[in-house]
């Protein structure tokens, strides 16, 4: 059985993830609780890796965190770049893989909005967030370049599972509280992923590397995964208010401050619709995305 090296397993991704990876592969993890085999911070040292692994699965990483201070923007580049580089220093005294996974971000894209953009988008990302995943990107291209180990890099859109964090997060908890509410009939798409596709697409990515959007085909809406929630946990359907009333709302949250459930931001995220063309990893890797709206279970 081939050795899995697994950065940030004690997370959301690992959590979804690792009981099937562990079908394939003898996992060793890496991460910040007692449960990983190697207990480090890797954004501030180098962890002590004694064992040559096949595969890397490097997960670890900060977001779903908007930084108000100087401090908290360093943080993401400590995490995703740093630590990135703290991990191949590591590999290199162990011994380098066969190949590396390195899971990135849409977010690297920059964009706000959108349709069906693909991985010849510039990297127009200009927040810690996606600046740090991209200096992460660059360092591991040349790294594995140097040491010969197959890279792939997923790009993944807004994940679905168990406990998911972000947007979908909030969604759940907004319905399950009652008070979670369609703007002009939740009509807006947004790419999602099915975060178990990573451990499906790891055995193609280990042959083939290689830079890829990963979501859903299906390219859901907003009212159509809020409709799937609301059905599992019993509740009623979301409210749906029109437009006009949602944008007095926002300019009512503009003079409250970042406490508002919403403002004019939130509103245009909210009501544009950002899709990814997953087609080079269909093509290229022969994978087929789970459906979200089918899989998805509360």
């Amino acid at each position: 059985m081939k050795k899995l090296l697994f950065t940030g397993a004690s997370g959301f991704l690992g959590y979804n993830i690792r009981p099937i990876l562990e079908r394939s592969y003898d996992v060793h993890t890496i991460g910040l609780t007692d449960d990983d085999d190697i207990k480090i911070n890797i954004a501030k040292e180098v962890p002590p890796i004694n064992t040559h692994y096949d595969v890397v699965l490097h997960a670890a990483g900060k977001a779903h965190v908007v930084p108000k201070t100087e401090a908290e923007k360093q943080v993401f580049f400590d995490v995703n770049y740093q630590g990135t580089v703290n991990l191949c220093s590591a590999l290199e005294m162990a011994g380098k893989p066969k190949c590396l996974v390195f899971i990135s971000t849409v977010a690297v894209y920059g964009c706000e909005f959108g349709e069906m953009i693909d991985e010849s988008h510039p990297l127009n990302g200009d927040s810690p967030y996606a600046k740090s995943k991209i200096m992460a990107e660059e360092y591991l291209t040349q790294w594995c370049l140097d040491h010969q180990v197959r890279l792939a890099i997923l790009r993944p859109s807004l994940l679905a599972g168990k406990n998911a964090p972000g947007n979908l997060g909030a969604m759940v908890n907004g319905i399950k509280k009652g008070f979670y509410m369609n703007i002009a009939g939740g009509k807006v798409r947004k790419s999602v992923l099915m975060a178990e596709d990573i451990a499906r697409l790891l055995p193609l990515l280990e042959e083939k590397g290689g830079i890829y959007n990963v979501c859903d085909t299906r390219q859901p809406t907003f009212g159509e995964i809020s409709m799937s929630v609301a059905k599992q946990l019993g509740k009623r359907r979301p409210i749906n208010i029109p437009y006009w009333m949602a944008w007095c709302m926002a300019k009512v949250g503009d003079l409250l401050g970042n406490k508002a459930p919403i403002n004019t931001y939130k509103l245009e995220k909210m009501t544009k619709s950002l899709t990814f063309s997953n087609e080079k990893a269909r093509r290229g890797l022969g994978w087929e995305p789970l459906d979200v709206l089918t899989n998805y279970k509360i």
